[in-house]
């Protein structure tokens, strides 16, 4: 896990090809309805899409004064225990077994709000296992108390709740399909503390995986606008004002280059995140890798295609059903498979509980097996 620190780094790489696949994902997803209610941009004729340079205008002024009282800044707190100096322990006459210190880590963000409700996005790694959470909004000095209504780790996103005395302003989301590499965008956030800062770029590629420690992102928006520790969850808009991706790293190794998180990604999950606060994954636990000719030659295989098994989680439905160690999956339900790819993408299309039939391959032979995906 990492956090956006006060003098924290937050290192990434961009993915390079792997291998090694997990067949442990998943996705069965919702589309959240549009909302048309009070928004930022209510009551406001639809402007014709706007992609050009915006250099010499007022177009980001006037997205920027329309759009920052729905972008919030997320203070964490989060008790972290820590193992007592040993020096400390003998000098103080301490007894000798491991003794643990409480300490308060503090973490910032970024956040906007989505509803009327008061509704919050964030990404999930700004909140990962804070203890309190506080919002503050642009126009008030006290912050709000939040909660967290529900989360997932693999899209690191989140969603808070506030309560308000007031209607909130919030944002409406774009359609992050129709924006393309070239166009304007700007970015407003919290980077190391400085409240609402605004920084402008444009797309400069779609669809990076884009490996960050121990999270590995698929399919982000990767843009030239800055973005800093601290920036992490606030929104990445277009020319109207539309919230297209939810910034969520940066390349600490270059410059110009950060990461956002498609807000069509987002509106497919925002309705179960809020109704079941988890995103409700299938897998089959199994680690995959592609077959090749000198790997099918040394397993004893008759066929140089498909993916080979290279591990299997203990417990999981595939132990269950007998996959083992060196099997290969030809077939999953009637697809061919050519790839480990083609298994994790038949997967992520599938349910909770659906029985797939797999047709395999070991040094004995073929066979068939039915492998009942359970809950990840």
């Amino acid at each position: 896990m990492f956090k956006d620190k006060y003098r924290g780094t937050l290192v990434a790489g961009l993915a390079a090809a792997i291998v090694l696949q997990i067949a442990l994902v998943a996705g069965v997803f919702f589309f959240a309805p549009a909302e048309s209610f009070l928004s930022v941009k209510a009551g406001a004729a639809q402007p014709d899409v706007v992609t050009s340079s915006p250099e010499g205008t007022n177009i980001v002024a006037d997205v920027v004064a329309k759009s920052s009282p729905a972008v919030v800044k997320i203070e964490t707190k989060q008790q972290v225990s820590q193992d007592i100096d040993p020096f400390f322990r003998q000098f103080f006459s301490v007894p000798d077994q491991k003794q643990l210190r409480q300490q308060v880590q503090q973490g910032l963000g970024s956040g906007f709000i989505f509803n009327k409700e008061g509704y919050i996005l964030t990404n999930e790694h700004v909140i990962s296992e804070a203890t309190e959470i506080k919002v503050y909004l642009s126009d008030q000095e006290e912050p709000l108390v939040a909660r967290l209504v529900g989360s997932d780790t693999e899209l690191d996103l989140a969603i808070l709740k506030v309560e308000a005395d007031t209607v909130l302003p919030h944002l409406e989301f774009g359609d992050s399909d129709a924006a393309q590499v070239g166009h304007w965008v700007i970015a407003i956030g919290n980077p190391y503390g400085l409240d609402h800062t605004v920084t402008t770029g444009v797309i400069s590629a779609k669809g990076r995986p884009v490996s960050i420690e121990e999270r590995n992102y698929k399919n982000l928006l990767q843009t030239d606008a800055s973005i800093n520790p601290g920036n992490s969850g606030g929104p990445l808009l277009d020319l109207q004002g539309s919230v297209i991706g939810i910034n969520t790293a940066i390349n600490a190794g270059a410059q110009g280059i950060g990461f956002a998180i498609p807000a069509n990604t987002v509106q497919e999950v925002v309705d179960t995140l809020i109704t079941d606060g988890k995103i409700s994954r299938p897998f089959m636990g199994v680690y995959l890798q592609n077959n090749t000719p000198g790997l099918a030659n040394r397993l004893g295989l008759a066929s140089e295609t498909g993916a080979v098994v290279a591990g299997v989680v203990p417990g999981s439905p595939a132990e269950k059903t007998g996959l083992q160690e060196g099997d290969a999956i030809l077939q999953i339900g009637k697809q061919k498979v050519n790839d480990a790819g083609d298994i994790t993408g038949f997967i992520e299309k599938s349910r909770v509980g659906d029985k797939v039939q797999l047709q395999i391959e070991n040094s004995s032979g073929k066979k068939a097996i039915v492998v009942t995906l359970a809950e990840k």
